[in-house]
């Protein structure tokens, strides 16, 4: 029998040798609120202060993002994984170094002049205030740090909504850049966002007269909402990048590049490669490296299986039965899905290769998983004309492994993508291990392309008429 006076003794006993001074209370994160309303409010007064920054502060600002963002890559990888259960943390780790050093930041910004008998004209890149941002769940604090750095070269401030199932490593990586601001001698909750990120609040952020520009990074459906604001908007939508192999490509080096890319974060990157067309001279030998490189290929009774587990059933809205992604599996180890048809794999496996046709649903559907349907082709003609029409429209990204470079012209002329690369792995494309910046909201459906600090100015035309000019 417990004796209730011993043990509250013992409590007290215990209480009284402890250091309670040493407990401290969790740190309420930096720009994270309960409500929308109290998040606007917020950081409409903290843009009344950093508009007044110029762009030396602004860039020490940014420097101190950097620095914080490759101190803590591993701690928000791991949050990552753990948030959403998709992607790979060292891929994740690597990604948050990527943004760290290859975000473009205030150089990004210039300054036309034009002189002449009628006087002088500067012409330069302005914020647009407060930006409202939707952020995905499948690189989450990649796109809320990437975006920050570039929003705050511009002079903005930004409010996030980030997708639910990342609301904590979108917290953490907005309380992040708070930390970095404060740091640098700038205002605070000049980034926010909210603890439980809903549709109400994301309506709310959208239809706010304070809102000046609205930037949305995920699927079409929020895109679409996004372009239908009446408000000035980015959007950075879907993609299913179409690989196309040739006869005088590098096969051996392409095999591996594609299995790369295609497994980079488990294929969560919109810009990663989908679907390959191999002209039939070489599709056997790049099938072959690929398996070298840790592909396992499916036979056709296991297709069938995969299918079942990957895609599932669902009424569009011309009550039509289609196929769509299972989201369970997506941004899921090969290995992982693999077990769910039986088999076991071995532990160098990292990608699911299998032979299909054209109409085939893995080739049709962005996946989002290291999954590659591979689709022989006759010639390369016949390659760039599926290519397009697997890419459907998105006009995202495209590869082409070639040494051919009429094949490459007549390629990019016909997909017309924001991305294509070209005998290098798909992330080469976003400046990993390659030239050029890089960002995570990648703007095919409005134009912006690659976006960059600029993307999210206006430009504001100064005229002094009849004076400063002297030739």
């Amino acid at each position: 029998m417990i004796d209730e006076k011993k043990v509250s003794q013992l409590v007290k006993d215990v209480l009284s040798e402890m250091d309670l001074s040493a407990i401290k209370p969790p740190r309420k994160q930096l720009g994270v609120f309960d409500t929308m309303e109290e998040a606007l409010d917020a950081v409409n007064k903290a843009y009344t202060q950093f508009r007044k920054y110029n762009k030396e502060q602004r860039e020490k600002i940014i420097s101190e993002i950097r620095k914080l963002t490759h101190a803590e890559a591993e701690t928000m990888a791991k949050l990552a994984v753990e948030d959403t259960g998709m992607g790979n943390v060292y891929h994740k780790i690597l990604k948050h170094h990527l943004v760290a050093d290859k975000t473009l930041g205030t150089e990004d910004l210039d300054t036309r002049a034009m002189s002449g008998d009628g006087g002088l004209t500067l012409v330069e890149m302005a914020p647009y205030g407060v930006i409202g941002a939707i952020t995905p769940s499948t690189n989450p604090s990649c796109t809320v740090i990437c975006n920050s750095i570039c929003m705050l070269a511009g002079g903005n401030a930004v409010v996030f909504n980030p997708h639910p199932h990342a609301k904590r490593i979108s917290a953490y990586a907005v309380d992040l850049v708070n930390r970095a601001v404060l740091a640098a001698g700038g205002p605070e909750n000049v980034v926010v966002t909210v603890a439980n990120p809903t549709m109400d609040t994301s309506n709310m952020m959208v239809n706010h007269p304070s809102v000046k520009m609205l930037v949305a990074t995920g699927g079409p459906g929020v895109v679409k909402m996004l372009l239908s604001s009446g408000k000035k908007a980015i959007g950075a939508g879907a993609g299913n990048p179409p690989v196309i192999v040739d006869e005088t490509a590098d096969i051996k080096k392409a095999a591996k590049d594609i299995i790369d890319g295609c497994t980079f974060d488990n294929n969560l990157p919109c810009i990663a490669e989908k679907e390959v067309f191999a002209l039939k001279g070489i599709a056997d030998e790049l099938i072959h490296h690929m398996q070298k490189n840790g592909a396992y290929l499916l036979n056709d009774r296991q297709i069938k299986q995969l299918e079942d587990v990957v895609l599932v059933w669902k009424e569009n809205k011309k009550g039509e039965k289609v196929r769509v992604i299972n989201k369970d599996w997506v941004g899921r180890d090969a290995k992982k899905i693999l077990a769910q048809i039986g088999v076991k794999a071995d532990e160098d496996i990292r990608c699911i290769i299998c032979e299909t046709d054209f109409s085939q649903a893995f080739v049709q559907t962005e996946l989002m998983m290291p999954i590659l349907p591979i689709v022989k082709v006759d010639n390369f003609d016949d390659a760039v004309e599926m290519a397009v029409k697997a890419e459907h429209g998105n006009r995202h990204t495209a590869h082409l492994h070639s040494k051919n470079v009429d094949h490459m012209t007549q390629y990019a002329k016909a997909i017309e993508t924001t991305i294509f690369v070209k005998n290098a792995p798909s992330y080469a494309g976003i400046g990993f291990n390659a030239e050029g910046w890089t960002t995570f909201t990648i703007a095919g459906p409005t134009g912006e392309g690659i976006t960059s600090p600029r993307s999210f100015t206006r430009l504001r035309r100064c005229v002094l008429s009849d004076a400063l000019y002297i030739i």
